[in-house]
């Protein structure tokens, strides 16, 4: 099992951070929530940290877990760990991704998520 970490990144506007995922890799064009594999050795506030400065050049901070959930892919099984964090510094740069949006929670539906990141808006729907 794969694990990896995705970053629910909110700004002062109360506005959710979404990224349309590189047209040349596995689910090119979803939306998701930005973030990458836990590397060995790393704890998921280290790994949320390194991926979203390697992918959008900003630093963020850690405020809370959200959830988990355990996804089986017919190539791959993962552990989607959902991490409730904010920009400390940087202005976003796309290195890996096609674009990237700052939205409403009521506008997540209008996205067409990868598969693994939709328990994601459920459990911030729940949440309203």
């Amino acid at each position: 099992m794969i694990n990896v970490v995705a970053a629910v990144i909110c700004n002062e506007d109360n506005k959710i951070l979404i990224a349309q995922r590189n047209l040349k890799k596995s689910q090119g064009g979803l939306w998701e929530f930005p973030g990458g594999k836990i590397e060995l050795g790393e704890t998921r506030e280290h790994a949320i940290i390194r991926e979203i400065k390697e992918e959008m050049n900003i630093e963020i901070e850690v405020e809370k877990y959200l959830a988990e959930k355990v996804f089986e892919y017919p190539e791959k099984t993962i552990n989607l760990i959902a991490l409730k964090c904010k920009i400390i510094n940087g202005k976003i740069t796309l290195n890996e991704h096609e674009d990237a949006k700052w939205i409403n929670k009521n506008e997540l539906t209008n996205y067409n998520f990868a598969p693994a990141d939709r328990f994601i808006i459920k459990k911030l729907r729940r949440s309203e």
